[in-house]
């Protein structure tokens, strides 16, 4: 009769508040805007997503977390906050924001019984090969490793936690960690360098007409994922707990790209040499395991509307 008195008493409690971390970067404000549309969208199929969205970010982050009056109406946590510079070698910096925030966040979630969406990075298999081992090759990518190694050793935790509260439930609530490969779309601009190629060639082409490719990019393959795609395969997946591969699996050169994003905008091509500084630290190729079914995904012919 207790474990039945809890059971009702704690799902009495309004819990309609979803949060986004990282929500003004170009991930976190794609999903931001997906929840606020649901959020006014009367159809029954979108009343899952039905609920108050709150963006956090770096200025705010820390206060969040001993905000204990908030987490009682906290749903779900979508955390894609992070430095996501590969370049970055403040290693303190990375650090606190990338593995500490991170374990701190799920620590929270854990302990108020709160599913959490977590964005890691297909950077941890630096030159991937086809056994998928891990092998980072900047200390971004090492940040994201560390942070999926504590998750993977605290998943069990989290499971069987939720399982001793929720016990009448059938489905529970998970604890996903996402990898995600190269992600492109619109509202990339403030991310310079660090944007995606279809979106810097794009830029490229647009300002000047003239694309500047490396050469030899003919052999650089990259897992390109449109941030649509990214956005609906995190909220709506049925997917338990875990560490997934989010991409394509179905590679595209470098090469391709800048001949799609030429001929969109009927641009010309201009071969560079490949940079010294990108020597050694640069990943050749990257496919993510299939992991999603017969799942549609955008092409980039597509996401350009060739």
């Amino acid at each position: 009769q207790l474990a039945l008195f809890i059971y009702i008493c704690y799902n009495t409690i309004k819990k309609n508040m979803i949060i986004v971390t990282g929500s003004k970067g170009f991930i976190g404000q794609h999903f931001v805007k997906y929840i606020e549309k649901c959020y006014n969208d009367p159809r029954p199929e979108t009343y899952k997503y039905n609920s108050n969205v709150m963006g956090i970010d770096e200025d705010n982050c820390w206060d969040f977390l001993e905000n204990y009056d908030m987490w009682d109406s906290v749903e779900l946590i979508i955390h894609q906050g992070a430095i996501s510079s590969t370049t970055e070698t403040d290693v303190d910096k990375l650090h606190k924001m990338n593995v500490k925030f991170t374990i701190e966040l799920f620590k929270k979630a854990i302990y108020w019984l709160v599913p959490i969406k977590f964005a890691s990075s297909a950077s941890v298999y630096g030159h991937l090969n086809k056994e998928n081992l891990v092998n980072p090759l900047n200390y971004y990518a090492i940040t994201k490793l560390q942070t999926d190694y504590w998750i993977k050793d605290h998943m069990d935790e989290f499971n069987s936690y939720i399982q001793a509260h929720r016990m009448f439930e059938t489905e529970h609530p998970s604890i996903q960690s996402f990898r995600y490969f190269n992600v492109y779309g619109d509202g990339e601009d403030h991310k310079g360098d660090q944007a995606s190629p279809v979106s810097k060639f794009t830029k490229q082409i647009k300002e000047t007409g003239v694309l500047k490719l490396f050469k030899g990019s003919d052999r650089f393959l990259r897992d390109f994922i449109c941030v649509d795609d990214v956005v609906d395969i995190v909220l709506n997946n049925d997917k338990p707990s875990g560490i997934y591969d989010l991409g394509t699996s179905n590679p595209t050169s470098f090469q391709e790209v800048g001949e799609l994003v030429a001929e969109k905008y009927n641009g010309t091509i201009e071969y560079i040499p490949f940079p010294k500084h990108l020597e050694c630290k640069y990943q050749e190729y990257t496919c993510a395991k299939k992991e999603w079914g017969d799942y549609k995904f955008t092409t980039i012919k597509e996401y350009l509307q060739l």
